[in-house]
């Protein structure tokens, strides 16, 4: 059969297959276009889940006769001036959504620019324009999708869960444009000029309000600015569902954005739960490709592991805000530098990190006496400040069950768990210590495709801090001179999961969060458990250090160390308002 060029009309279907995979596939295209013209309000309507009908109406800049004729033409856009593709600034540029919407569907668009004396309709099954009493922006109808390839019809899911797709490419599309009105279906509305933590609550839920903590960071070296917010630790999700990702601007779903966020809460957040964001980076578009695929959610970094390790370093920042310096600060700010000073680190729990076959080996002193003034353990001498009201977790109080610490400070009623407040100090003091470890007599030879080797190979010196001493041997193999003591993993699976992370990523975590599993586990079993009795000294020596430990307020799974019961809400409760 000899060579043919293919029919228009079948080019077209062929290109929808990659960028109308679904309704929201469409809904997100045209709402694209909308903001590239300059909309500053989007409304769209779905009947049916989007398979019978889809509009779009905005108030941008429109077409005139020619544009509307060139616009579902293939290849047809008015958004590379320069032909350059490495400096793309429009959501899109490949000029294939109109074309390939028009060849799945029967779709008409209304528009009108400024300066034409009327507007005009085109008909994109006949190509036919005519002209039209549209007076203002543009509207696309897209009625009965895939009704030309019924077998992409039978692929779609029902009514509802396209629907739901649809709220979610349109409450990213808002996110990413604040400046801009969108309404859905009459139901759905996020007012233009909203503020940013207002459109985060109204895209995110009520329950957010409150619990987002803001970004800013910007890296001169790189060129690079990231700025939004992220959760609180002690707020996540069952999923990411409320994880929303921009690189200049643009709503994407990129693997090294994902992965340095998961890195960011390695310590204070289950792995199994996701933490919410509203994260936008922005850097030289030169620095990033947006040409991956048709559906413009993928990017490429040209230094992405420059980018991983801006967000990590940014985000832990972020989240190691302690309790402690809040509140100092804010003293500070009321009584002057002169009046206020928190007490140099005086720890009744004291820890010794010392070496071991486990690697790491604290030991915790109780102290043998005790009086009314201070505590002497281990030849650290522990003072018990009784008048602690003005400190962050203030005075201690009591014990409740023999679990949780209660105590009062200037703003209320404070609660702290006991074991979830040790864990936590164990964990840092754990995680800064030396690790222990052990020289092989005999390498440890893992074999590897040669490209998995080089590509663990390039981050030997990331797995060094981590106590692995590795290096080439021969092509395709890599050797371990020297391990974490007491580490027997399973070296083969770690070292292809370490190269699969890097080949996508640029780098690899997979070492530190083994690390972090191994340090969290023995935190959890040597530190205070739920159910021991302690006396006053030891519970105020536990508020001391909680104060003074970074991420004070979460243990290492991302449960709250403490509560604070304002006096207003126990007021509220026993009817004194």
């Amino acid at each position: 059969m000899s060579v043919r060029v293919l029919p228009d009309f079948l080019i077209n279907q062929i290109a929808a297959g990659e960028v109308v995979e679904r309704p929201a596939s469409v809904v997100k295209e045209l709402v694209e276009n909308a903001l590239d013209a300059g909309a500053d309000q989007i409304i769209i309507d779905v009947i049916d889940g989007g398979r019978t009908m889809i509009s779009v109406i905005d108030n941008g800049r429109g077409m005139d006769r020619a544009d509307l004729a060139n616009c579902i033409l293939r290849h047809a856009t008015s958004k590379l001036p320069d032909d350059d593709l490495l400096n793309i600034n429009f959501m899109g540029f490949r000029g294939e959504a109109l074309p390939s919407i028009a060849s799945v569907s029967d779709m008409t668009v209304d528009t009108f620019r400024n300066g034409e004396p009327n507007g005009w309709c085109l008909d994109a099954n006949t190509n036919e324009i005519k002209p039209s009493a549209w007076e203002s922006g543009t509207r696309i109808r897209v009625a009965n999708l895939f009704a030309k390839t019924p077998a992409r019809l039978k692929f779609l899911n029902s009514d509802k869960s396209e629907m739901l797709a649809i709220l979610d490419v349109v409450k990213r599309l808002a996110m990413a444009r604040v400046d801009v009105g969108f309404v859905l279906n009459d139901k759905w509305r996020f007012p233009k000029n909203q503020d940013l933590l207002e459109r985060i609550i109204s895209v995110m839920g009520e329950d957010v309000r409150g619990s987002m903590l803001p970004v800013d960071a910007t890296s001169s070296s790189t060129q690079m600015r990231i700025h939004g917010y992220i959760s609180n630790p002690t707020l996540r999700r069952a999923s990411s569902v409320d994880q929303y990702l921009f690189v200049n601007g643009r709503p994407v779903k990129d693997k090294v954005l994902v992965a340095a966020l998961r890195a960011a809460y390695m310590d204070v957040m289950h792995a199994r739960e996701f933490p919410l964001c509203a994260l936008y980076l922005e850097l030289p578009s030169r620095n990033v490709d947006v040409n991956v695929s048709p559906a413009k959610t993928e990017v490429h970094f040209l230094e992405p592991t420059h980018v991983r390790a801006f967000i990590i370093k940014t985000l832990r920042d972020v989240l190691s805000q302690t309790l402690n310096q809040t509140f100092a600060q804010q003293i500070v700010s009321d009584k002057g530098n002169d009046e206020f000073k928190l007490a140099p680190t005086q720890t009744f729990f004291t820890s010794s990190v010392s070496r071991s076959d486990n690697g790491f080996r604290p030991t915790f002193v109780a102290s043998p006496s005790f009086n009314r003034n201070h505590i002497e353990s281990d030849n650290v001498e522990t003072v018990f400040e009784p008048d602690a009201f003005d400190l962050p977790l203030g005075r201690v109080i009591g014990q409740l069950n023999n679990k949780y610490i209660l105590a009062e400070n200037k703003d209320g009623f404070v609660i702290v768990d006991q074991h979830a407040a040790h864990e936590r100090i164990t964990y840092e003091k754990l995680r800064l210590g030396e690790i222990k470890t052990q020289p092989l007599l005999a390498p440890i030879v893992i074999k590897l495709k040669s490209e998995d080797a080089e590509s663990v190979l390039t981050i030997a010196d990331e797995l060094k801090k981590s106590g692995l001493h590795i290096d080439s041997f021969g092509d395709a193999a890599i050797a371990i001179f020297e391990k974490p003591a007491d580490w027997d993993l399973n070296w083969e699976n770690c070292f292809q999961e370490i190269a699969d992370e890097v080949r996508a990523y640029g780098h690899s975590s997979r070492i530190q969060e083994k690390l972090h599993l191994k340090l969290a586990n023995y935190a959890c079993h040597h530190s205070v458990r739920s159910g021991r009795k302690l006396n006053m000294a030891e519970m105020d020596a536990l508020l001391r250090d909680i104060e003074r430990t970074e991420r004070g307020g979460e243990c290492n799974h991302g449960r709250p160390v403490y509560k604070v019961i304002p006096i207003s809400e126990l007021d509220a409760m026993f009817e004194r308002i």
